[in-house]
């Protein structure tokens, strides 16, 4: 894969990723911690027919064994990823949680720098800060934190730029490590039965509808199983800092998905940060296509 083939396929990664939103607007019963669990279930039931398929079930199962601590560390991150969005997201404004998530890039390339040793680009940086500094204007007016709850619910929303930034430094230096033979995408499925586990005691007594079921069962494979497996296959091509970066475009995506499809009209804010992020994303991946391809 390209660097350019990359990259397209990392933004439709974030454009699945990004439905979560407009997909939640129109539950009908489901809340809370039942949204997450039924996620991660149907996450997690994509996840072993599609890698069932991918590498059969006796040697997804071998993998899954073999795979020793880094597998799992993985998973665990995956599973953070998956959890503590949603969590936040009940404690707190989507605008906290949104702003608290921005900060995934800065975090990803210094774990990269450290871990990694990763000299990154000067534009890079730029990007990184232009691109934090767009989704601050968006949602700046909104965001909130006297209350102890909010404070409760930006620190959970925490979690998932920390879980992100080790992951992708994670999978990339196996990569750099081990080339083909490591296969991460086990990973994903841990993650997603760990989540799933964790919150279903919270979630009890289930009262999911059949209607909220068919929108679950949609998020759990079109916007997680599948981008997922897609993204550590990208992670194979693209430096870790400039997967964060690009995973920025989820809240663009979202931002148009429930203005289209939702009535929910973004504020001038909102359009100016979303340009200004935009803006980041392409001018660092014009001058990353400058350079000569190997």
């Amino acid at each position: 894969m390209t660097h350019r083939q990359a990259v397209a396929l990392m933004v439709a990664v974030t454009l699945m990723w990004s439905i979560a939103g407009v997909v939640t607007r129109h539950l009908e019963t489901t809340r809370s911690f039942e949204v997450t669990f039924w996620r991660s279930a149907f996450n997690a039931a994509a996840l072993v027919v599609l890698l069932g398929w991918l590498r059969g079930p006796r040697a997804l199962a071998a993998s899954i064994g073999s795979g020793g601590a880094s597998l799992w560390l993985s998973g665990l991150c995956w599973s953070v990823m998956f959890t503590a969005f949603m969590v936040a997201v009940t404690l707190t404004t989507v605008a906290n949680v949104l702003v608290t998530m921005a900060i995934a890039p800065l975090l990803t390339a210094l774990c990269a720098r450290v871990a990694l040793g990763y000299r990154l680009a000067a534009r890079t940086w730029g990007a990184i800060g232009a691109a934090g500094a767009g989704i601050g204007w968006m949602y700046a007016r909104e965001v909130s934190g006297a209350e102890a709850r909010h404070l409760l619910g930006t620190a959970v929303a925490l979690g998932v730029p920390v879980a992100a930034a080790i992951n992708w430094t994670l999978i990339q230096h196996l990569n750099r490590a081990c080339g083909a033979r490591a296969d991460m995408l086990p990973a994903v499925l841990i993650g997603a039965v760990l989540s799933a586990a964790l919150t279903l005691p919270l979630a009890l007594p289930l009262q999911a509808s059949a209607h909220d079921l068919r929108l679950l069962a949609l998020l759990g494979t079109l916007q997680l199983a599948i981008p997922c497996l897609l993204s550590v296959r990208v992670a194979r091509v693209l430096p870790a800092p400039e997967i964060s970066l690009l995973a920025l475009l989820e809240v663009l995506f979202g931002v148009a998905w429930v203005w289209a499809f939702a009535g929910e009209v973004p504020s001038v804010a909102v359009l100016g940060g979303g340009a200004l992020v935009l803006g980041a994303l392409v001018a660092n991946e014009a001058l990353a296509l400058r350079r000569p391809v190997a």
